[in-house]
């Protein structure tokens, strides 16, 4: 049976402590609760992983996908980044509903964007 992948978050504190260790490590931000360094969650022979979703950008149309980049919907959708994938416990990560979490027009609109992306990566 095919697993699916999840939309989580990385703990504030646990980036943090990343960032010591290695300055890509995205911060945080506490004013932008819905924005922080989202991404998917997998498991690899007992290992849990964190791989970062990328908003679209124009680039990820002409980006091939190889090793460190999966584009997602071909970039329509953006893309996941394994080049900046983190290992990660069950305590690090927060996982996301993102139908409690709107509270904006704009989350809103964040949060469609992320439903699409994780859809189209389960049916992979």
């Amino acid at each position: 049976m095919k697993e699916s992948l999840i939309l989580v978050r990385l703990d504030t504190e646990y980036c943090n402590y990343l960032r010591k260790f290695d300055d890509k490590v995205p911060y945080n931000y506490n004013e932008k609760e819905l924005r922080p360094f989202i991404g998917v969650l997998f498991e690899i022979n007992h290992c849990k992983y964190f791989a970062p979703l990328s908003s679209p950008k124009p680039k990820h149309l002409k980006l091939k996908t190889k090793l460190d980049l999966l584009k997602i919907n071909n970039g329509k959708l953006g893309a996941i980044s394994f080049n900046n994938m983190l290992s990660v416990t069950e305590m690090n990560i927060i996982k996301l509903d993102l139908d409690k979490e709107c509270l904006t027009k704009k989350e809103e609109k964040y949060a469609k964007l992320l439903k699409d992306q994780i859809y189209w990566l389960n049916l992979r």
